[in-house]
């Protein structure tokens, strides 16, 4: 790993996802699967595919047909599940690579049908349930008839779910609503002899707020790389943060008072002030936002000015020391110092998932063990 011909980079442990899988699998004694949609939540889609099913996950979950196949092509040959949307044209590739579709509405359902039948082979498909997110889903009252309609079609149903819209407020009551509409469809089902072999619920909330709704497979997302589903869920300490962000001081200058810094010189230099330069920015999916901070030297600076697209600066008056090529941790932690992606994620008015999906693919990943 020669991280010194990088300005900025991201350090992705795999070794963190692997533990953080092995974890919630000990923890539910279930079923995994490792949601790494959206590129892996940033930290990249096919290494953190690996460290999942390294550490235990026999699915991994993703939001489109697209992801699917790049996952396959990369040779990933875990079962692999699109919980979104597959356009009919797509089936016939979804039979050809054994990936798993979702099915939430019976005219959507109907329309893979014809592409199955007139494609040969058998359509393998879960199917959603609309509980209570008021997204995607069959509504409760549907998915008799239609699993009913479906028996010895060219749909094979192997899996029934429900996706939580609340499951990171566990006293509002909210989620044990979902769970038992849920719950009462599995009964009926069960007497219809109708009930699909693998049933899912449990996003990263409720792996931990909601035990009952483990069923025989769970499905984490930002937990296997460390992050809290919300500020009000406090991991274990045993679950580790799997990226961290640097960059590199590429010029420290002293400026006279009154010097504007960056666009609009919305900061003036007050004194003779070292400013520093670092090599990241908006386009980078670093926000242009106010009162930021890195760490320099294993100290907390201040982002002073407008963040450009490319480029960013600090006042460096409390790190003395600091000069070109030093290292800087925008996410990450440096000496007794440690910025997360939640405190991102507050300065930022957004959630830790919004932070990590939007780091651009410009970023080269650096991936250690």
């Amino acid at each position: 790993m020669e991280i010194n011909s990088y300005s900025t980079w991201l350090e992705i442990d795999l070794n963190a996802i692997t533990q953080n899988v092995a974890y919630i699998k000990r923890l539910t004694g279930v079923e995994v699967m490792a949601v790494i949609k959206a590129n892996g939540y940033g930290h990249g889609a096919r290494p953190a595919a690996q460290a999942a099913v390294q550490g235990g996950a026999t699915w991994c979950g993703v939001a489109r047909i697209e992801e699917a196949l790049a996952l396959r092509r990369a040779g990933i040959s875990a079962e692999l599940m699109v919980l979104g949307y597959t356009p009919p044209s797509k089936i016939p590739e979804a039979i050809d690579q054994q990936i798993v579709v979702s099915l939430f509405d019976p005219s959507q359902a109907e329309t893979c049908l014809n592409y199955a039948r007139i494609n040969g082979g058998r359509l393998r498909a879960h199917v959603k349930v609309e509980t209570g997110m008021g997204r995607l889903g069959m509504l409760p009252e549907e998915v008799v008839p239609f699993l009913r309609a479906l028996q010895g079609s060219a749909i094979q149903v192997e899996g029934i779910f429900t996706h939580f819209a609340r499951a990171d407020e566990p006293e509002s009551g909210y989620t044990q609503r979902q769970i038992e509409i849920f719950n009462q469809l599995l009964a009926e089902l069960e007497q219809e002899g109708l009930k699909p072999p693998m049933v899912h619920a449990a996003n990263s909330a409720a792996v931990f707020n909601f035990p009952q709704a483990w069923y025989n497979m769970v499905r984490p997302g930002n937990a296997i790389f460390g992050m809290s589903p919300s500020p009000a869920i406090h991991l274990d300490p045993a679950l580790k943060p799997a990226l961290t962000w640097k960059a590199r001081l590429i010029s420290v200058r002293t400026f006279p008072p009154g010097q504007g810094i960056s666009y609009g010189s919305i900061y003036t230099t007050k004194s003779n002030e070292r400013i520093g330069v670092i090599p990241v920015g908006y386009g980078d999916g670093f926000r242009r936002v106010d009162n930021q901070q890195v760490l320099v030297g294993g100290k907390r600076v201040p982002i002073v000015g407008r963040v450009c697209m490319d480029q960013a600066m600090l006042q460096l008056d409390t790190v003395p020391d600091a000069k070109p090529g030093d290292e800087v941790v925008l996410i990450g932690t440096q000496g007794d110092e440690c910025i997360s992606v939640d405190e991102v994620a507050k300065r930022w008015s957004t959630i830790n998932y919004e932070v990590v999906c939007g780091l651009a693919d410009r970023l080269p990943r650096i991936y250690t063990k």
